[in-house]
């Protein structure tokens, strides 16, 4: 790995923004009015054409956060998206040639994870922080549990079905560094622009993820 994401990435922010862009000339504000709300760390997805422009635009006119790319599937999108401009890349799963790939573009990596095997595959690659996806609700929360005793010093960022009204349930898991969700900035607030709305979602997700005594 290049870089220690446990101790910088996952500890930057303890809610992830999951960002759906569909247009560019929105992702500037967008950035803003995340930052705004108090959340320093975004994922911009992609899942759009556009994804790779909203990552340069925010790149450029909103340096004060540090902006991943997530969803990659295919080698070559490493590359891409640091060119873009993205600072880390997460994954929905792990294989060989991704683990690879993100270690030839130098970006710091958040691989996906569902199994045990799943997480002792990362570890080979020494990736100790790691994506739980899909996490959703109770049964996430209880497979967390039972993975922090055999994976001692590993720590998640479940991501795939966690929302305001759960993510204290993951974040109070000592194993759990951090949550992402597409709730922060749903799309249709996006379009809408409704920027004071999504500064609202993020400061209420950060105020309540702050309420947390520290572990």
């Amino acid at each position: 790995m290049t870089l220690p994401l446990d101790r910088v990435l996952l500890q930057a922010s303890p809610v992830l923004p999951v960002l759906v862009i569909e247009d560019v000339a929105l992702a500037p504000d967008l950035a803003r009015a995340l930052y705004a709300g108090g959340v320093t760390v975004l994922e911009v997805t992609l899942r759009t054409p556009q994804a790779l422009d909203a990552i340069a635009a925010i790149h450029r006119e909103v340096p004060e956060v540090l902006l991943g790319a997530g969803t990659l599937i295919h080698t070559e999108q490493f590359l891409e998206a640091r060119d873009a401009g993205a600072q880390f890349a997460v994954s929905p799963g792990c294989t060989p040639r991704l683990a690879a790939a993100a270690e030839d573009a130098g970006l710091p990596y958040l691989p996906g994870v569902m199994t045990p095997s799943e997480v002792l595959l990362a570890l080979e690659y020494g990736y100790r922080s790691l994506k739980l996806f899909p996490a959703d609700g109770t049964a996430s929360v209880k497979m967390l549990k039972s993975l922090k005793g055999p994976f001692t010093g590993i720590r998640f960022c479940p991501t795939g079905g966690v929302n305001l009204d759960n993510l204290l349930n993951f974040l109070r898991l000592p194993n759990v560094a951090c949550v992402g969700g597409t709730w922060l900035a749903p799309p249709s607030l996006i379009r809408a622009r409704a920027w004071d709305q999504i500064t609202q979602l993020a400061r209420e997700a950060r105020d309540l993820a702050g309420s947390l005594e520290p572990h």
